[in-house]
């Protein structure tokens, strides 16, 4: 049986190595935070299946920056949050993987199936925001060394 990640790897727009960059990295980063600023713009108008869709494409645009930093590119929301759980589970704390997993999954709900979804406001901001710094924080923190060790990670 083929993994998700081999399978990704297969597919025309799933992952794919490209050149490391960090002009991509922060126009996904700012992405991010303007969909982060979409949450509270959807919530203060009392749209929360909205808000609830931005809070995904937030953490997603996030990841995104991530990737795109140690030259990853992905158009494939599954493999894009595939390929974060395989290069970070061992340095994110394994509740952000979740919360993303969790999040793509309220959106889909409430977008496609209408859904009826409670959301503790207040949470929802606070947490996408948290997920957003701490994609931030990894960044900070990735050596040239690193990010070549990741890239040969996902080579073999």
């Amino acid at each position: 049986m083929v993994s998700k990640l081999e399978w990704c790897k297969k597919q025309k727009r799933g992952i794919k190595l490209v050149t490391p960059s960090e002009s991509l990295y922060e126009a996904y980063m700012k992405k991010a935070k303007e969909a982060l600023k979409a949450v509270k713009v959807n919530l203060d108008g009392g749209i929360v299946s909205w808000a609830i869709s931005a809070s995904y494409y937030a953490k997603y645009f996030a990841v995104c920056a991530l990737i795109s930093r140690i030259g990853i590119k992905s158009e494939i929301h599954e493999c894009t949050i595939e390929v974060f759980e395989f290069l970070f589970k061992d340095k994110i704390n394994r509740k952000y993987i979740i919360d993303l997993k969790r999040s793509k999954n309220t959106r889909i709900e409430i977008q496609y199936y209408l859904g009826e979804v409670r959301v503790d406001e207040k949470k929802l901001i606070q947490t996408t925001r948290e997920f957003i710094n701490e994609i931030e924080k990894l960044v900070e923190k990735l050596s040239e060394e690193e990010i070549s060790l990741l890239r040969k990670k996902l080579e073999v």
